[in-house]
């Protein structure tokens, strides 16, 4: 990289290009001086990337603005084309609906013009907000019952909130810490400098509205705007006001969105992400919100604008490159989100279970456990036992059982919470009574069957006549599932190869739904003691087609499963892998379907140019032996004849494999029609009894208001929420602490309905999109009135709908 190069891009940073110094006029200074000297013959390239600079590190917009404003003085004609070029990539964000770059681009563009028409626009956004509807979109909270943000922000929303802010600082005179403001150090050079007009600038056409505003077509809208322009963010509020002490009431925004910049920029590069986040150029220090918004992000509903894994990254990074500060920081944030783990919406709770297992896996699974030991006096069902347990699950998975059980060693007690060790739990390791050792007698013989690689078709033939006719289906489905997962249990690898090999053995035996949710509970047996192998088992076969979602949804609503809905996440994983595979089935063929059809079009250009070469070859007339003939020479003739025919193949081969796919996609939809069918109906069906039992409140639906003081985390309270300077424990009075060991008075049937309504409302959100276009049907069938109140808001909700409808 060019030193020009170099310096502009590392503008503003404490790093070697520029001495280790972080003096912003040193730095300004230095980066016109080199691209004065090269702006003769670099101006392109220069423009270019200056202009990349600005759009993805805008944090240092200031600084690029006043580098501009440097080499306006000296060079009228390039600074010219800043404006224009920008104007121009504003102009077709604006047409492609970008919102990042709309927002950065105008950032940058107020750099580079003076503001005078502030006033007016403050105005044009007072106008605005005062027609504009307060928006409330509880379905994508993170925190189900949050009157802490309530309290802490009277009820406004994000944009009425930032409104009042942005009137704050302009009372103050629009002075503030956490924007730079370089080109005041350069102001008596700058006045001098040519200003440039902006020419019109054209918004796209708002779609018209539609003819009949329903409940329906409104929340489809709402759903489409959500998927097209999502939030960027939706603070979590984990932390004290106190720790934010100092900051004025815009600091906090303004942070947020260099936060956020860098993660959507940079969110390829780890490491340099993690080092521009700690390098923002702003006068306090903002570990607790960094901590805040990181988590806003990797909890952010309907889901995170990326994977999981990728702000867990960010996190391990922050911790190595603050080693002092930011590992306490993420403890606190940790265990704030515990404290209030029961409101936490349970999407946003299994990514944090998948997170904090995750994280702990990459500083040797330490964490200060006794602190949490009291879970064990909970009921088991209750969410912080619950969470302290599928943690440990989730780490023995990422690493192995006498490991997790040496990490918890400071609290002993909690290995009640361990997984059992896992291992398979085959029926015939030993023959007990006569009808077991002749099972493993059969079973033995299946063995060698498969060991001597017998086809398919003469196992179902043996299986038909030695053990259906003989002892009837139960036991072969036994012997069969048995000695297959046996022989697959060595790795995954010897699992897909029985699978690929004998699966058909297993279609033939459970056809239909009924004996495919037998054969579920079969693989469900001989796995009991390992969750992860069991739900990979399951979502193997159904991507071998052995068995069904239909079949997957029926059991998982088995009244087993059922009675595990609120303490253990094991029958949701398998749930979620079923709609998740179901899912991508449908969005593959789409994009197949998709290319296929770009290909026609290409097919059939390259057919038509063939055959016009061909009528073109035809209609010429050349002379052979002295005579006049009509076409060109033979030996032509016959290749454009040639390739005519092969375009010709080609089109409708590529139109034959779009009409099955598209016939495989017409197929996918009625499957997924037919999913959410069964998955909405059994939901509201397990839910109906339970509901009517359940005493309800009239806001907060299930959770009664005489226990909501005992289970919410004041936010004001320093000692539930501080944390010791040194090594960020909670100062917690043992009074208090034997408090929030008998604060959960939730009974097991109210219990039971939260978590199951969470799900409810989480899927709903989650495959919005999937269930939108099968709306009509599910209505009909499922959502109607009789179903029950709350199982219809939870739906709703999650669908971004609204809840009471015309």
């Amino acid at each position: 990289m060019s030193s020009w190069r170099t310096l502009l891009l590392r503008i503003g940073d404490n790093c070697p290009e520029y001495g280790g110094t972080s003096d912003f006029k040193d730095h300004i200074e230095t980066c016109y001086g080199i691209l004065m000297r090269e702006l003769d013959h670099s101006k392109d390239d220069i423009l270019a990337f200056l202009l990349q600079c600005a759009e993805q590190l805008p944090h240092k917009i200031p600084l690029y603005g006043t580098v501009v404003g440097l080499l306006n003085l000296e060079s009228e004609d390039f600074s010219r084309k800043v404006v224009e070029h920008t104007q121009t990539n504003l102009q077709d964000a604006l047409h492609s609906g970008d919102c990042n770059r709309i927002r950065i681009l105008m950032r940058f563009l107020t750099m580079l013009q003076v503001p005078e028409e502030i006033e007016r626009v403050m105005v044009g956004i007072e106008a605005y907000l005062s027609i504009r509807k307060h928006t409330c979109d509880t379905g994508f909270s993170a925190f189900e019952f949050d009157d802490e943000s309530e309290k802490a922000y009277g009820e406004k929303d994000f944009l009425e909130d930032l409104w009042e802010r942005i009137q704050a600082l302009s009372s103050n005179g629009w002075n503030l810490d956490s924007v730079p403001r370089p080109h005041l150090l350069f102001e008596a050079q700058l006045v001098a400098g040519k200003s440039y007009d902006l020419g019109p600038i054209s918004c796209p056409e708002q779609p018209a509205p539609p003819p009949v505003l329903s409940g329906v077509t409104c929340g489809r809208q709402k759903h489409e705007a959500e998927m097209n322009y999502p939030r960027r963010l939706r603070r979590l509020n984990i932390f004290p006001a106190s720790k934010f002490e100092g900051q004025q009431p815009i600091d906090r925004f303004i942070v947020e969105e260099y936060l956020l910049d860098v993660l959507f920029f940079f969110n390829g590069c780890r490491k340099e992400c993690a080092s521009f986040m700690v390098g923002l150029p702003v006068p306090f220090r903002y570990e607790y919100l960094m901590a805040e918004t990181i988590f806003s992000q990797l909890l952010l509903l309907p889901q995170p604008p990326f994977k999981p894994i990728y702000y867990t990254l960010v996190i391990i990074d922050l911790c190595k490159a603050l080693p002092g500060a930011f590992p306490s920081v993420v403890a606190g944030a940790v265990r704030a989100l515990f404290e209030r783990i029961a409101d936490l919406d349970m999407e946003c709770r299994t990514r944090l279970i998948l997170w904090f297992s995750h994280h702990l896996s990459n500083f040797q699974f330490f964490w200060p456990w006794e602190e949490w030991a009291y879970v064990l006096e909970l009921p088991k069902w209750a969410p912080q036992r619950v969470f302290v347990q599928e943690v440990l699950e989730r780490e023995v998975r990422l690493s192995y059982w006498e490991k997790i059980r040496q990490s918890i060693e400071n609290a002993p007690a909690l290995e009640e919470l361990l997984p059992p060790k896992g291992g398979p739990n085959f029926k015939y390791s030993a023959e007990d009574g006569s009808e077991r050792a002749e099972a493993h007698a059969l079973s033995v013989q299946l063995s060698i069957m498969v060991k001597g690689r017998v086809t398919s078709q003469e196992i179902i033939s043996w299986v038909e006549e030695s053990i259906i006719s003989v002892h009837g289906f139960t036991v072969a489905l036994e012997v069969v599932i048995q000695t297959f997962l046996d022989i697959g249990s060595k790795s995954f690898t010897h699992l897909i190869t029985v699978l690929e090999r004998y699966g058909q053995v297993i279609a033939k035996l459970c056809p239909d739904l009924d004996k495919q949710v037998i054969l579920i509970d079969e693989v469900s047996s001989y796995w009991k003691n390992n969750a992860q192998t069991k739900a990979i088992t399951i979502d193997r076969m159904m991507g071998y087609r052995i068995i069904s979602n239909l079949a997957i949804v029926n059991w998982v609503f088995s009244p087993p499963n059922v009675e595990q809905f609120h303490a253990s996440d094991h029958p949701w994983e398998i749930l979620r892998n079923a709609v998740e595979k179901t899912y991508n089935r449908v969005s593959d063929l789409r994009k197949e379907i998709s290319s296929l059809e770009k290909a026609v079009l290409s097919a059939e250009e390259a057919t038509a140019k063939a055959k016009a070469d061909l009528e073109a070859a035809e209609s010429k007339l050349t002379v052979v032996n002295g005579e006049p003939v009509l076409g060109e020479n033979p030996a032509r003739m016959k290749r454009l004849k040639s390739y005519t025919e092969k375009a010709k193949e080609h089109e409708v081969s590529i139109c034959d494999s779009l009409e099955a796919k598209t016939a495989l996609l017409t197929r996918a939809l009625d499957e997924n029609e037919a999913l959410f069918v069964s998955l909405y109906k059994s939901f509201s069906n397990v839910l109906m009894e339970r509901l009517h039992h359940a005493s309800l409140d009239e806001k907060k639906g299930l959770v009664p208001s005489d226990q909501m003081e005992t289970m919410a985390v004041d936010s004001e309270e320093p000692s539930a929420m501080e944390m010791d300077k040194e090594n960020g424990r909670q100062e917690k009075s043992d009074a208090n602490g034997e408090i929030e060991r008998n604060s959960y008075k939730m009974g097991e049937n109210q219990q039971w309905c939260i978590s199951t309504l969470g799900y409810v409302k989480a899927f709903s959100r989650q495959y919005a999109t999937e269930i939108w276009p099968h709306i009509e049907k599910l209505d009909s069938e499922v959502f109607t009135e009789n179903a029950h109140p709350l199982f219809r808001k939870a739906v709703f909700s999650g669908l971004y709908r609204p809840i009471h409808e015309e």
